[in-house]
């Protein structure tokens, strides 16, 4: 009897599909990619075809410009690609993300990409689907990493804003997806005024609003005087939070938002003085409940932290493999 998913070759580079001659998130150029979301680790340049909902492939052609042909897949709807039937259904991790479901030879196979279990307002939710393979990634497949309520993250934000009315706060977030969610939440929370960003944030912030998500007044940072910036909310991405640019402003509370602000020791390398710890990836209990949730004979693990999660599938009698797939970063999520 064949294993459970065999007809899937992971590779180093991506996931190869044979019957349906296609790959999913391939760091190299690809006749046909099916990819998952708009991370620059997952939508690369230079395919010939791209199959992503109509959000994604927005993503990518900002970043890397129109593709010889592009085939938006709305969330739900079903595809017949070569012998696959393939859907796409909300990943939850940013603007556009999708599982990839694929159906073939009596079996369901889940590439579930990057994916979080938290409400966010700026994209639609996770959606569990059962199936016989689970393809989940482990950026924080440890029992140490357990993230806080979003919302007393965000709320840290302000209260150091209205503590130190001469100062700004400066916080530091991934230019696609965290940046756009930490804006619509803090919106959520109250904070109406104008909200100062990086240049380097105009483009996808821009984007978003065209897709229907509303941030709010944004202006750029750039060029403004310290005191247009005090009392005001900076965001930039997080490799400016210490440059010459964060320089110009005064006397910046600097703040990161990231799951990796769980661990101090990477808070004081960044210099951060307020630790947002705010993840756009599932912690330890939301991996291992969404692999319960979803009930699968094989999960394989694509990259992070596979040991942990390998051992808590296997004490619950569940095979499980790493995948090691190359190219996948923890960004400064």
């Amino acid at each position: 009897m064949p294993t459970p998913g065999s007809w899937i070759k992971p590779h180093p580079g991506g996931i190869y599909v044979p019957p349906g001659d296609f790959w999913i998130d391939p760091s190299d150029p690809q006749p046909l990619a099916l990819v998952t979301h708009g991370h620059a680790d997952h939508a690369r340049s230079g395919h010939d075809h791209v199959m992503a909902t109509p959000e994604t492939l927005a993503i990518m052609e900002t970043r890397y410009g129109e593709y010889a042909e592009s085939t938006p897949v709305q969330h739900g709807e079903v595809m017949r690609v070569g012998e696959v039937d393939v859907s796409f259904v909300p990943a939850g991790h940013v603007l556009g993300s999708a599982q990839i479901v694929m159906d073939h030879a009596g079996e369901r196979v889940v590439v579930s990409g990057d994916y979080k279990r938290r409400a966010d307002p700026t994209c639609a939710p996770f959606q569990p689907v059962a199936c016989d393979v689970f393809i989940t990634e482990a950026t924080f497949g440890l029992p140490v990493f357990r993230h806080p309520d979003t919302a007393g993250e965000v709320e840290k934000a302000l209260e150091a804003l209205a503590a130190n009315p001469d100062r700004c706060v400066l916080i530091g977030a991934y230019a696609l997806g965290k940046a756009q969610r930490v804006i619509r939440h803090l919106r959520d929370l109250g904070h109406h005024d104008p909200i100062y960003i990086h240049g380097a944030l105009e483009r996808l912030c821009s984007l978003y609003g065209d897709l229907g998500v509303d941030l709010g007044d944004l202006i750029l940072a750039t060029g403004k005087t310290k005191d247009e910036l005090r009392g005001r909310i900076v965001l930039s991405p997080p490799g400016a939070l210490n440059d010459r640019w964060s320089r110009r402003l005064p006397d910046p509370i600097t703040a990161m938002a990231s799951g990796w602000m769980r661990i101090r020791q990477r808070a004081r390398q960044r210099n951060v003085e307020l630790p947002l710890i705010i993840s756009d990836h599932a912690d330890w209990d939301e991996l291992t409940g969404t692999i319960t949730e979803v009930g699968p004979k094989e999960v394989w693990v694509t990259h992070g932290r596979e040991d942990a999660l390998l051992h808590w599938c296997m004490t619950r009698q569940i095979k499980a493999r790493a995948l090691h797939l190359v190219g996948r970063e923890d960004e400064d999520d």
